[in-house]
């Protein structure tokens, strides 16, 4: 849960646990607390827990304090969301679906709807009523004479 309260959760952790530094000239910090620029406030009572060469990976990786800070911070993110792998895995499926379902529709829309699209229309013109002054007559068929 500590690494999910925050913005950037991981690059936070990360941060916190390699942040360890001694204070400025003339700042001072009370008994107990260890200065830590990451942390709201710069002083924090956790003591640096991380230090190069403490454990040894079988696989001969080095040993320094980032790579345990990176494994550390890792292992949390997976123990807060172990089902984020599966999640990932299932949007993938999802996404693939929907774009061959995607796939589908357009071919079926080309297909069902290719009348339409190259139907050409005709119209024939028709013309105005006809109106002759000079006889007195309206002619209202719409075909001429």
């Amino acid at each position: 849960m500590f690494s999910q309260g925050r913005h950037n959760d991981q690059n936070y952790v990360f941060a916190l646990l390699t942040g360890y530094r001694d204070p400025l000239t003339g700042v001072s910090i009370r008994g107990g607390l260890y200065n830590n620029p990451y942390f709201l406030g710069g002083a924090i009572a956790m003591p640096k827990m991380l230090n190069d060469g403490v454990v040894e990976y079988e696989d001969g990786t080095p040993t320094t304090e980032s790579q345990m800070a990176k494994d550390v911070t890792e292992f949390i993110s997976w123990a807060i969301e172990p089902e984020m792998e599966e999640r990932k895995l299932m949007g993938f499926k999802w996404i693939l679906l929907l774009s061959l379902a995607l796939l589908q529709v357009v071919y079926y829309r080309r297909l069902r709807w290719s009348f339409v699209i190259s139907r050409d229309m005709v119209f024939d013109e028709v013309s105005s009523p006809q109106i002759d002054i000079d006889r007195g007559t309206i002619n209202l068929s719409p075909f001429p004479d």
